[in-house]
């Protein structure tokens, strides 16, 4: 039996989004997320932010790649992975979040409240894709 290991995130991309290929052609998408999160200073609440790796494989990230932009508010849906390695000698590790499901929820800048007509979810389209394409024996209702 596994563990638990699940990540929601909603946040802006800090920069545009980088897509790169393996050797045997694997889209990887990689991204930073800034989440917000409120803390109080003496009688006024100020946003700190934090910063998260996010990967994308496969399909996924090489369709949605393009849309990441700078600034653009985004819900990723995934699980934390430590990668580790050694370099000149010493151990290193680096916590990333691999995205399972990802939601474009706004415009560049614009505020979350004032976004809801243009939210868009390419998981969605792939999904509503998918389910297009199945021959209908193998729908089971």
């Amino acid at each position: 039996m596994s563990d638990i290991n699940s990540v929601v995130l909603v946040g802006r991309v800090v920069r545009d989004a980088e897509l790169r290929y393996t050797g045997g052609g694997m889209p990887i998408c990689r991204f930073s997320l800034a989440v917000n999160r409120s803390r109080k200073e003496g009688d006024s609440w100020t946003d700190e932010p934090n910063f998260f790796d996010i990967v994308l494989f496969g399909r996924l990230g090489e369709a949605v790649g393009k849309y990441l932009v700078k600034g653009q508010q985004v819900a990723v849906q995934g699980e934390l992975r430590q990668n580790r390695w050694e370099q000149d000698g010493q151990r290193r590790s680096k916590v990333e979040i691999v995205a399972s499901n990802i939601r474009l929820m706004g415009g560049r800048g614009q505020a979350s409240s004032s976004n809801t007509s243009s939210y868009s979810d390419i998981g969605s389209d792939m999904n509503d894709d998918f389910v297009d394409n199945l021959p209908e024996e193998d729908i089971p209702f």
